[in-house]
């Protein structure tokens, strides 16, 4: 796990609201949050304000939200049990534009239909909002069903990308 006095971030503005992103000595990206995120990570005491450090970040998240940018190019590093990181994975192989079921995801990485629930914790667990594009995934049915930035947030993403008729 990062120590806590190895935690660099900056603050972005997007069209989601403040953007906290937070990485590594390394510049490594290790988490995108929003405020009032389910799990999101909040400013702590001892980070270090590095704006420098996210320069690529910046530019890519400001070419995504123009819609000139499809996928992110950054170096992430994220910690988890192995299920969360097949999860994860299986996530960061979603297309732009395209959405998949929480249970397809459970297919992809070879869990049996039962662990549905077990994969939707694993996406909710996501520390990397919009570049892990967990809203891309929806409900068996179609509902737009959670998303720990908020539902607002995932329809203007899906909007954002054209997934949404």
């Amino acid at each position: 796990m990062v120590q806590q006095d190895d935690v660099h971030y900056t603050i972005l503005d997007s069209p989601l609201g403040e953007l906290l992103l937070t990485a590594d000595g390394s510049g490594a990206l290790t988490s995108v949050s929003v405020p009032g995120q389910k799990g999101g990570r909040t400013l702590q005491p001892g980070w270090r304000h590095t704006p420098g450090l996210f320069t690529a970040a910046e530019q890519q998240f400001t070419a995504y939200f123009a819609g000139e940018l499809r996928d992110f190019q950054l170096e992430l590093r994220t910690q988890g049990t192995e299920f969360r990181e097949r999860v994860w994975a299986a996530l960061d192989a979603v297309p732009y534009g395209e959405t998949t079921t929480y249970g397809a995801i459970a297919a992809r990485i070879g869990a049996p239909r039962a662990a549905v629930r077990a994969v939707g914790g694993a996406i909710g667990a996501n520390p990397l909002l919009v570049v892990r594009a967990c809203h891309r995934v929806i409900g068996s049915d179609g509902a737009l069903t959670g998303y720990a930035g908020g539902l607002e947030r995932k329809v203007r993403l899906l909007e954002l990308e054209g997934a949404l008729a």
